[in-house]
């Protein structure tokens, strides 16, 4: 019996206004698919919302990195560093070896930049250990261009290698969903709360129908949000936190990279260059959002920020404004406080309401499994939990990488599906035994395919076109995607009978 008939959305409905639940979580993000996932695992009865898709705001706009932090030792969170560095290695050997990759990150020190060669090899000494790597220092100008052929080599001092990952943030959200869903949760995306109950679970609008939830405990983990949800438990609560905007910019990758770049800016800034996905990835910038967090805007200055921070150690003719493939926008939730949001402290905040909601504020992706067990820390009375058990544990399709088959399709896109899949691959595939149009890719310039799209469809709760070009696959990265568009709409038309909402 596949997901799609065991969780069907009107039998999800149905669950969600039936069933006790130890527990609600309110956000499908990382942080909240991670606690469904977790609290799941415990054994409990849990039932996750979110008002958009799953992973529709920062967990599918964010810079990609599991990784340590090397600018939080300039702010002088060791601590957050060391975290970081035990989580980037739980997910990158337990808990999803396919999606989180291990990248050398190469460091530029140019005669006019704001560190010298002494600090910055104490830094990256101090971090190596912290991440118990080994440590590449004074890398050549030809070893350097090597590793990323577009480096800028004028000026160039000399450059350090250290290690860390990167993910597809959107594909580890969704994972942790399904393992929520696979250990008996019941999930359900395009559910707003529009009213909690005084401690006994929720009021959710769905598809036009509002359901009582009942729930012995409630987290309220939605990001940019979470003073939103909050302010339903208690009109008065006042602004707990603020919000940092980050633009990301995708252009062609011309040429192979082998390492990543962390570019200096400042004594605390920095910016990335990754090789993702196919693309390069640049980012991020961090200037403070005083909006609402659904009006997030990119604007010309804000790609041009971008592209000329790049241009400080990438050749200047990569980065024109018509190299540009894609741009996107996240909001980090920064604890409240004064001062610039570059030199904010990553740290989460819990708190709870009057009401006994726990909220959830802050983070990293990287820590998102321990921030998910700290929360059930808090709520450990409130569930009668008398063990927590903090050991990684694999999610779908991290186990049997190694004996995955998938004949018959080129290299890359078997690499392509096994990244994103894992060992459920084959199971992505099976459908197209019976129709090998399946096998076609959504667009002629990237490597996914239309079985895809059904899977998202039967699978992975997407209701939409952009649910699955943009959070289920990669088809959005290359720009223009009407054709795609309307093949997912085709798709989900013949296997419902009626079109993908738009």
């Amino acid at each position: 019996m596949d997901l799609a008939s065991r969780h069907p959305r009107e039998r999800a409905l149905t669950e969600l206004g039936e069933r006790r639940f130890d527990l609600l979580v309110i956000g499908g993000g990382i942080i909240g698919a991670g606690i469904a996932s977790t609290a799941a695992a415990q054994g409990l009865a849990v039932a996750l919302v979110d008002r958009g898709d799953f992973g529709c705001a920062t967990s599918s706009t964010s810079s990609k990195l599991i990784h340590g932090g090397l600018r939080y030792l300039v702010l002088g969170d060791v601590s957050l560093v060391r975290e970081a560095h035990q989580e980037r290695r739980a997910l990158m050997q337990v808990v999803a070896p396919h999606l989180v990759r291990r990248l050398p990150f190469m460091f530029p020190l140019y005669r006019d930049g704001p560190y010298s060669p002494f600090v910055v090899k104490s830094g990256i000494l101090l971090y190596s250990a912290l991440a118990r790597g080994r440590l590449s220092w004074s890398v050549d100008a030809e070893h350097s261009r090597r590793l990323v052929p577009d480096l800028r080599t004028e000026g160039l001092h000399s450059c350090a290698l250290y290690h860390d990952a990167w993910t597809n943030d959107s594909r580890l959200t969704l994972e942790n969903i399904r393992a929520a869903a696979d250990a008996g949760a019941t999930v359900l995306n395009y559910a707003e709360v529009v009213a909690l109950r005084g401690g006994e679970g929720a009021e959710v609008v769905v598809d036009g129908v509002t359901v009582e939830v009942s729930a012995r405990a409630v987290v309220n983990a939605t990001g940019p949000w979470v003073d939103h949800v909050r302010r339903l438990e208690d009109p008065g609560a006042p602004r707990s936190m603020r919000l940092s905007k980050g633009i990301h910019v995708l252009v062609d990758q011309a040429r192979p990279w082998t390492a990543a770049l962390t570019i200096p800016h400042d004594k605390v800034r920095v910016s990335f260059a990754v090789p993702w996905e196919g693309m390069l990835l640049l980012g991020t910038t961090d200037t403070e959002h005083d909006g609402e967090p659904d009006e997030v805007e990119i604007t010309e200055a804000d790609i041009r920020q971008v592209l000329d921070e790049a241009a400080l150690a990438l050749d200047p003719d990569r980065l024109h404004r018509e190299s540009v493939r894609a741009v996107f926008a996240g909001l980090r939730v920064l604890p409240g406080g004064e001062g610039e949001t570059a030199n904010a402290r990553r740290e989460t905040v819990y708190s709870r309401g009057r009401s006994g909601m726990i909220s959830v504020a802050g983070g990293k992706l990287t820590t998102y499994r321990r921030i998910a067990l700290d929360a059930l820390e808090h709520l450990r009375a409130d569930l009668g939990l008398h063990r927590l058990d903090r050991r990684p544990h694999p999610l779908p399709g991290a186990v049997g990488l190694d004996r995955v088959v998938l004949p018959g399709l080129p290299v890359a896109t078997r690499d392509h599906l096994l990244h994103l899949y894992g060992s459920l691959a084959p199971e992505v595939l099976a459908p197209a035994a019976d129709d090998p149009s399946l096998l076609e890719p959504l667009r002629p310039d990237g490597p996914d395919l239309a079985a895809q799209a059904l899977y998202a469809l039967t699978h992975e709760w997407a209701l939409t076109a952009e649910d699955v070009l943009r959070r289920r696959t990669t088809a959005w990265l290359h720009g223009d995607d009407t054709g795609a568009e309307e093949r997912v709409a085709a798709l989900f038309a013949n296997r419902t009978g009626s079109s993908a909402r738009m």
